[in-house]
């Protein structure tokens, strides 16, 4: 494809297809300058938040959603620019040990309505698994193809490490309780032989030949 000439620059040919009057605007971000101009044309956003309950137990109230900057057709009609394709929402509850022990799904907002908003129920079946266990391969496996909302269960994958951030909200970050903190060896930072677990957790320092 030619590329098109938006507002002085050449940009790709997609956005005066959708974008016939809308400026390059810049976006800005942590990450390096584009290598190329270019024009936002869908945003997805996931947000999760973490909640004490009164009773003790926690809950992880969860929402994806997908916007488009520009009308978009689909069979179901028009999805004018801003209205979501997607609005989807799961509360997940767990006890102290990360047991499910409810599941709540919503869809408020879907491409295909008295279809893709009937299968919240279908995730009730979570509850009495552990959340930090093996949860994101039996989730997958589980709710897989037909069986489930791709978008429901690739929501549910974030949860086990938003759990944990929240359950450590009420522990200090290096409690002399005698136990290994949890996430020690859990990802390259941490793991017991590095500089970082050196410097921050002197205790649990394994040293550069493993012992």
């Amino acid at each position: 494809m030619t590329a098109v000439n938006v507002a002085g620059r050449a940009v790709h040919p997609f956005f005066n297809l959708y974008f016939p009057d809308r400026p390059i605007l810049p976006t800005a971000m942590p990450l390096s300058e584009p290598a190329s101009g270019r024009s936002r044309v869908h945003t997805r956003r996931i947000e999760v938040q973490g909640f004490l309950r009164d009773d003790g137990l926690l809950d992880l109230d969860a929402r994806i959603t997908d916007l488009k900057d520009a009308d978009y057709p689909i069979a179901s009609g028009v999805r004018r620019a801003g209205d979501p394709i997607h609005d989807l929402s799961v509360r997940v509850t767990v006890d102290a040990a990360f047991i499910i022990v409810d599941v709540e799904a919503v869809s408020d907002w879907v491409p295909y309505p008295g279809g893709c908003d009937t299968i919240g129920p279908a995730y009730r079946q979570l509850i009495g698994l552990s959340l930090v266990r093996g949860f994101r391969r039996t989730v997958s496996e589980m709710f897989a193809d037909v069986r489930g909302c791709s978008h429901l269960t690739e929501l549910l994958l974030s949860l086990p490490t938003a759990a944990i951030q929240t359950f450590a909200t009420f522990r200090r970050d290096n409690d002399d309780d005698g136990g290994k903190p949890f996430q020690l060896d859990r990802c390259h930072a941490l793991e017991t032989t590095s500089d970082t677990v050196m410097r921050y957790y002197p205790r649990w320092y394994r040293g550069g030949d493993g012992e």
